[in-house]
């Protein structure tokens, strides 16, 4: 927990890292090898080192998963259910179970952080600055990591038969949004994997991680990068060997992926 922090070291919060093995477009993402670590591990330093967490768990269905994060210090107290780790699974789904289990150990965190693995970028500090900005903040259910868009969707369309509709249908006739300076347009933002933090009573009481109260937290430059296809791992890859980039420092043995 953040150290000199009365408030902070009250409060019981807990990293889950959902790490399920099923990728479909980038095979074995979770666990593939980016510079010399998996890629999982740069998620597990990053928690470890922000000091904000009593516990950082990994949740997966796969045992040598498992392995794995616990090579890199974090804690796999039991394997998800294989139904709770199918592509149709939500968050709430693997959450709700989990919390469930800690509620029953008696050790149930008031808070909880989701840290996506396929964010390899976001840093101790990254977390930090969120869980003090979670924990300043009056009347909040929630807080979730955004982005500015690069494409608004003021100019976006659908198709329906024939005919091209705005997706966006906003502004005065004469002077729609789609025919306007994206300039003028207002600011626009899209959510991203870097993290999430809510309070425990949400998922238990209302089967909710967002509740209906969110707290903007927006990521600076490489914070809120998220690895979703082929691509942006190869893109990963060439920022991690070029070094341009700060990554989560690791300081623990290279897990060898060869076994």
């Amino acid at each position: 927990m953040i150290a000199g922090d009365a408030d902070a070291n009250r409060m019981r919060v807990i990293g889950l890292i959902p790490a399920r093995s099923g990728s479909k477009r980038v095979p074995n993402k979770n666990v593939r090898r980016l510079g010399e670590h998996p890629l999982l591990a740069y998620t597990i330093a990053a928690a470890q080192a922000s000091e904000v967490f009593d516990r950082v768990v990994v949740s997966t269905e796969d045992e040598a998963t498992a392995e794995i994060a616990r090579h890199y210090g974090a804690e796999v107290p039991f394997l998800r259910p294989a139904e709770l780790a199918a592509d149709s699974s939500t968050d709430i789904d693997w959450i709700e179970q989990f919390l469930a289990v800690l509620v029953k150990q008696g050790e149930c965190p008031e808070a909880y952080s989701i840290l996506r693995p396929t964010s390899p970028f976001r840093l101790p500090s990254t977390i930090h600055r969120a869980w003090n900005a979670f924990r300043a903040a009056d009347g909040v259910d929630s807080l979730r990591a955004v982005e500015p868009v690069k494409q608004h969707p003021g100019k976006m369309w659908v198709v329906r038969g024939q005919r091209l509709l705005p997706l966006l249908p906003f502004g005065p006739p004469e002077q729609p949004w789609h025919s306007s300076p994206t300039q003028s347009l207002p600011q626009v933002y899209v959510q991203n994997a870097s993290l999430e933090i809510s309070w425990t009573r949400l998922a238990l009481e209302q089967r909710s991680i967002a509740g209906e109260t969110i707290l903007p937290f927006v990521t600076d430059e490489w914070e809120g990068f998220d690895i979703n296809d082929p691509e942006d791992f190869e893109r990963a890859e060439r920022i991690v060997a070029a070094g341009t980039v700060e990554i989560p420092e690791i300081n623990v043995n290279a897990y060898d992926l060869a076994n």
